[in-house]
């Protein structure tokens, strides 16, 4: 893909036909201008992927030597890991990082991407917040040839590339090993199936009880925001269902534990009257009794994936376009929460 021509205020000012110092003006939300000159300037601006300058002229087609990062929350273990991971290799190949939370928000996703936009970030690194519909809020990066890779939170396109691991597959093994250690009835707590890791973890739990011949019903889904939080109203839940779950597959650790915590209040044991397993392998999986079952996230190992991909693109190393997807590995990692007792 060829680049486009830098966009400057002279184009809109000859396209809207209007003076370049109101554009100027309109541009530093001068109240000079009025409301309804600023919107078309703006639309317009936002249209031909006008850029403002904070740079020099002459460092217009140079490198700014910056990578973006936009995450759904910065105070997730898992993203962290990430960012820990984009952070060595960027650092080691001289970028710096840009690091922009959307908290788990479609129209701050979307002011997020046009700052990094305007700050000339060289790439894009991307994690879709939670009610993200549609992507095109990065077709301006697309336009102007500026790579963008995907991870963990993906959309299905094929302009991009992706970085994820296989979330059907490891929720698959999660709730299949649930199944083989005798539990008949299990429930899954996880969030709307709107983002492809809670669609495609969804899945792979249909799947094992599909193929174990074990009956899925609506009554068996509990969705929250998956919280520790949500864990504990998703514990009142179960504790109210009849017959109750024998087996909880959860979409993260933290709402897992959240669930087990107030579970082992009402005086249920874990396992042997309902065994868990969660996902990610946060370190509270390690610190709740008994330790909880989970499925280890290579997160650390996303970032650097993810980050490596993109500096090659840039170096010319290598090409990010012949790739549609990157699956990396992940594990079930069996602990006591899901090892119910022989009898």
């Amino acid at each position: 893909m060829e680049k486009e021509k830098e966009v400057t205020i002279y184009d809109l000012a000859r396209k809207l036909n209007i003076s370049i110092a109101t554009v100027s003006r309109a541009l530093k939300d001068d109240p000079v201008v009025s409301k309804k000159t600023k919107k078309k300037i703006f639309e317009l601006a936002e249209e031909m992927g006008y850029r403002s300058n904070h740079f020099a002229r002459n460092l217009r087609n140079q490198r700014t030597n910056t990578i973006g990062v936009i995450i759904p929350r910065l105070n997730s273990y898992f993203m962290s890991t990430v960012i820990a991971g984009i952070e060595q290799v960027a650092n080691s190949e001289g970028y710096n990082l840009i690091i922009s939370q959307s908290s788990e928000s479609a129209q701050k996703e979307m002011n997020s991407a046009r700052t990094m936009f305007n700050n000339r970030v060289d790439g894009l690194l991307v994690s879709l917040a939670y009610d993200t519909e549609d992507i095109s809020h990065f077709d301006a990066f697309y336009r102007k040839n500026i790579p963008i890779i995907f991870f963990d939170r993906v959309a299905e396109q094929d302009m991009y590339t992706n970085v994820l691991i296989d979330n059907r597959k490891a929720a698959y093994e999660a709730t299949r090993h649930l199944i083989q250690q005798g539990c008949t009835r299990i429930a899954h707590i996880t969030a709307t199936p709107k983002r492809n890791v809670y669609i495609d973890r969804l899945e792979g739990y249909k799947k094992a009880l599909a193929e174990h011949n074990l009956p899925f019903t609506d009554d068996l889904l509990i969705i929250g925001n998956l919280s520790m939080e949500a864990g504990a109203a998703a514990a009142e839940h179960i504790i109210n269902m009849s017959p109750r779950p024998d087996g909880v597959f959860v979409a993260n650790d933290n709402c897992a534990v959240g669930c087990m915590l107030s579970l082992k209040q009402a005086g249920i044991r874990i396992p042997d009257d309902i065994a868990f397993a969660g996902f990610n392998n946060d370190p509270v999986s390690k610190v709740i009794e008994p330790n909880l079952t989970t499925i280890n996230y290579p997160g650390y190992e996303m970032g650097e994936v993810a980050a490596r991909n993109l500096i090659n693109h840039l170096t010319g190393i290598a090409t990010i376009t012949s790739t549609n997807t990157i699956l990396l590995r992940s594990e079930l990692i069996i602990r006591g929460s899901s090892q119910k007792t022989k009898t």
